[in-house]
């Protein structure tokens, strides 16, 4: 009896020591738990942190770019007053940014910092001037190249990005090339787009480059005549003047109601010079505008060239850039210019900028330059070569803006 009794009591004992062991062993799983919770808590403050500072480190970046290309549009351009702001709050995130923009040999670098409490994020990169004539051509639409058209490059160095053409567009067959084309570079369809069924090709097309979607859409802004020229000097477009309609050397720039040149007339420049046609474009047969010649004794002449309307040039007429410079001659159009039609007697140097013309390059001679436009068609036997050196710019230049060429983060 007695030992039964013992036997029953031990049991009973020796139940505290295992409860006490199972809340014991509770409690330090529902430390372990809490402190997990806790470091979880923690490593998402801090990665909320160092996110926060990026994005306000990545606003820091956006507003330097937006401000050096607000800067771009003051005359004269001065390298001693770049953008530099600080203590810029990011929204009601109570994070905020500081950058800085510096030059040096024209290489113009950004560092943007965000502060986000105790978590710091520095973005270091260095920008560039993007300009549309950076392709040999861009449309918004369709791309023609007719039979046996070839698409090639000069001017360029070892190291520099192949000559691409490209359309922003994402509809099946915008590129149409015909038998016997051939395009040395790439060929780039829109953001999205599938090269496979953008680009349609007949037998014997050649495309050494890649070809591949955009990665953003380039901006095509439309022409605003500017009141500056491309060394920052005033430019006296006011008030409009009388037609060009006979021969003559214009060396000054200036706003003319109409472009009108008859029979083997021509129209010379020998100097820097802008020219405003707010009116009709027209040449006759034989007529030429010419750039450079005997006169120019600087050699240091150029013609940039504003049209509202359309522009047609028929057979044996047209420019005649002696300065064979694609820089030098640049035909900028407003939008309500929404044809060109070119069939130049002699080789085209120069750069188009169209982005709402159909522009067809009918032309005995050879292209030089780079065109943007809404579509385009260059016709049987012709020959385009972009001229690499359009890459070359300054911030005077029409069309610039700054953009991000690289980029690090702290």
């Amino acid at each position: 009896m007695r030992i039964r009794q013992f036997l029953k009591y031990s049991r009973r004992g020796a139940v505290l020591p295992l409860a006490v062991l199972i809340v014991v062993l509770m409690m330090i799983i529902g430390l372990s738990v809490t402190g997990l919770g806790m470091h979880s808590r923690l490593f998402s403050i801090r990665s909320e942190l160092r996110i926060t500072a990026r994005c306000a480190a990545d606003s820091g970046l956006n507003d330097a770019i937006y401000e050096m290309n607000k800067k771009l549009k003051i005359i004269p351009w001065s390298n001693s007053t770049l953008p530099a702001k600080s203590d810029m709050p990011l929204g009601d995130t109570g994070a905020f940014f500081e950058y800085a923009v510096s030059e040096s040999n024209n290489i113009y670098s950004v560092q943007s910092t965000g502060h986000a409490n105790n978590s710091i994020r520095t973005i270091d990169s260095t920008l560039r001037l993007y300009s549309p004539f950076d392709y040999a051509m861009l449309m918004r639409g369709n791309i023609e190249l007719k039979n046996t058209a070839k698409v090639d490059w000069i001017n360029y160095q070892a190291d520099d990005w192949p000559a691409r053409i490209g359309t922003l567009s994402t509809l099946p067959s915008d590129i149409m090339l015909k038998t016997g084309a051939i395009i040395n570079g790439d060929a780039m369809v829109g953001v999205g787009g599938n090269p496979d069924t953008i680009i349609t090709s007949k037998s014997g097309v050649t495309i050494t480059g890649g070809t591949y979607p955009l990665t953003y859409e380039p901006e095509l802004p439309p022409v605003v005549v500017p009141d500056y020229d491309l060394s920052g000097n005033p430019v006296k477009l006011a008030p409009q003047q009388s037609p060009i309609n006979t021969t003559r050397t214009i060396n000054t720039s200036g706003k003319y109601a109409k472009l009108d040149l008859g029979h083997s007339e021509k129209l010379t420049i020998e100097e820097p010079v802008t020219l405003y046609i707010t009116g009709e474009v027209a040449m006759d047969s034989n007529s030429q505008i010419i750039v450079g010649g005997p006169g120019d004794i600087d050699n240091d002449a150029s013609l940039t060239l504003y049209v509202t309307n359309n522009f047609a040039a028929g057979n044996s007429q047209g420019f005649n850039n002696l300065t064979k410079d694609a820089r030098r001659l640049k035909m900028l159009c407003l939008p309500t210019c929404t044809q060109i039609l070119l069939k130049n007697a002699s080789n085209f140097y120069g750069a188009i900028y169209a982005p709402n013309a159909d522009i067809t390059l009918d032309n005995g001679a050879d292209v030089y330059g780079s065109i943007v436009g809404n579509t385009f068609i260059l016709k049987n036997n012709g020959t385009f070569f972009y001229d690499a050196n359009l890459r070359d710019r300054t911030v005077y230049d029409e069309l610039v803006r700054f953009t991000i060429h690289r980029w690090s983060e702290d």
